[in-house]
Parts: structure tokens; sequence; C-alpha cells
């Protein structure tokens, strides 16, 4: 948690502003200069405990109308390599000595803690008192999601756009503007933003947008690719077409089971399937009186041929059955 030390700074950080910010694209006062005013803001802890981070809210009353900035700024012990365009100056601290204060948007661990805030892995800190909470900054944020390490600042006329290489762009509103109703809402196709409030010239409160997330769809998940010849279906499917996905060929038909006692014989005929097994088939059907009790064949048993009229009635197998021989006469029974 960053400590706040109750002591002087020379020059002052409105001191320090009111020329830099002429400079800036966002500016919108009077040429000769701004008359500023604090009006709000909230910090950020810097884990290593190194640089210190400011989120101002400074209203200017030069113009016609008063406008609102949002200016963040960071404060180090030393240059910060590179970010030369991004020096505001210089001051002493009463107690930390010479410090190096800094646009925030150019600074890296400001960028990095802005979007720790909008991811919520971070809390906002009230601007004046140690290790508490500013129970005025709102953040939300649309699912899980990872800010680039390798963000770019760019000042527009209304914000400082932060844009990753993939397309995510975390926007710095420079121009705050009140809410309607005090009910912040970012515009349609954001992905998060952070809200807070600060303080009117005419001593009331307002509150609106800080920053507004924007991102671009990710990487959409694709359906697998089929490779050629593979089942059109996951396996187990019971709604598996056979003659689809398989190159057109359809998977060949079991046999039924074979009920115990059944004849090993499809009711196609005696003989089938007889030849694939080496074996005889029977001269006819099995007699269903001689079959187990299990069995339900669909054929019968031959009947013998139709008796003749006139022919006596023999017993099968007796001596007078056989037929009479040519030129011979049957003897009466």
């Amino acid at each position: 948690m960053a400590v706040i030390h109750r002591t002087t700074m020379e020059p002052t950080k409105l001191e320090l502003l009111a020329p830099w910010l002429p400079s800036r694209p966002w500016y919108h006062g009077d040429a000769r200069g701004p008359r500023l005013s604090r009006a709000g803001g909230f910090r950020l802890d810097d884990p290593k405990g190194e640089v210190g981070i400011e989120f101002m809210v400074v209203t200017d009353e030069s113009g016609p109308q008063p406008e609102t900035y949002l200016v963040p700024v960071t404060y180090r012990g030393a240059p910060l390599d590179g970010a030369e365009h991004a020096l505001i100056g210089t001051s002493e601290h009463g107690v930390l000595g010479r410090r190096w204060v800094y646009d925030g948007c150019h600074d890296p661990v400001a960028v990095a803690e802005l979007a720790a805030l909008v991811e919520g892995r971070v809390e906002a800190q009230a601007q004046s008192v140690s290790a508490t909470p500013d129970e005025e900054v709102a953040r939300a944020c649309a699912g899980e999601l990872t800010f680039p390490a390798d963000l770019t600042a760019v000042d527009t006329p209304e914000h400082t756009e932060l844009s990753a290489p993939d397309g995510t762009a975390l926007r710095v509103l420079r121009t705050l503007r009140p809410a309607p109703d005090g009910v912040p809402l970012p515009e349609p196709g954001a992905a998060g933003h952070v809200a807070g409030a600060w303080e009117l010239p005419d001593g009331t409160r307002a509150r609106g947008l800080l920053c507004v997330l924007h991102t671009t769809p990710r990487h959409r998940t694709r359906p697998a690719v089929r490779q050629t010849g593979a089942p059109g279906h996951l396996p187990g499917d019971p709604a598996a077409d056979a003659g689809r996905g398989t190159g057109g060929a359809r998977p060949a038909a079991r046999p039924p089971k074979r009920r115990p006692g059944l004849p090993r014989h499809l009711p196609g005929g005696p003989a089938a399937h007889a030849a694939d097994r080496g074996a005889t088939a029977p001269a006819r059907w099995p007699d269903r009186r001689n079959a187990s009790p299990g069995y339900h064949g669909t054929r019968t048993v031959a009947r013998p041929p139709k008796r003749q009229p006139g022919v006596p009635r023999h017993p099968h197998g007796s001596q007078t059955a056989e037929t009479p021989a040519r030129g011979t006469t049957a003897p009466a029974r």
C-alpha cells in the first residue's frame, strides 16, 4: 500500500499541469492557459512500491464553460528511459526529494495497474488517505481478459487510446462528462469500463465514465475437421447412419441368434449353408414331433401320396405292399 505523506511539493501538482495541458490535443480551454482546481481522483498501488500512481481530476474554468479533465500521473525517483515525450516536469517532494512526474498513460507501470483495475485484480485507493479503498470507483469487465504488455498510447482530441496489436483498446477519457441520471453506461459494444465521481464547480457531485475497454473478436472455436473417410458421428452414437460418412459402404448385417434347440439351418431350406460347413443336408425337413419343445419352424413333414381308388390298404413295409410285377396279379386279401 502506498503511504500518503503530509508534506509539500515545489512546484505543486497544479502548477506543473498548467503549462503542460495546453500542449495536449484534448485540451479545450483558453490558449493563454488554464485556471485549474482539483475536483477529485483516486490512486493505484505499484506492487513494487517504487512508483506513485495518481488519477487526478481537475477542472479548468478559463474557457466559456468549465471543462473537467482526467490526468493520470506517475511519480518516480529517477527518469524513465524513453519517456521524455511524456515528462510533465520535476518537483521537490518534502520527504522523498526530487520526483519526476510523467503522463501516466505513457508509463508502463500505470498502464499495467489500470488494466488490472478493469480486470478486477486490484482495487482503487482513496486519493488522500493511506490504505483506504475508494468506494466511488466502480469497474466492470465482460468475462476474463488478459491485457498484452505492449500497449501503445495515442492521444486524440477526446481521449488517449491504449491499443494492443491484437485490437484490444483501452480508452482513457480525458474530457469527462457527467452521466445522465448519475448512472455511467458505456456505449454498446464495450467490453469493460471504469467509472468514478468528481466535484463540479457548483459543489455538487457528478458521476461518469473514466475509461472504456474495447476488444475485437478472439479466435473463434471452429468445429473439428473430419479426415477423409472418417465416420461422421461419434463412436456409440445410436443415430449413426450406416451409409453416411463411410464412403457409401454399409456394414454387413449380423445373422440372428439361434434359439435353443433350433437346428442350425436358416428357414430358407434344409440345405442352407450346408456347403459352407462341409456337412450333408438331410433329405427332408425334420419332423416337428421329434424336435425340441422350443422349435417353431414353418415347414411340415411331407405327407404320403393319396391312395388310388381300388388299391388295398396295406401296411407300410409288408410283403404285399410292394408294387406287383408287370404281368402278375397281386394276391387278393
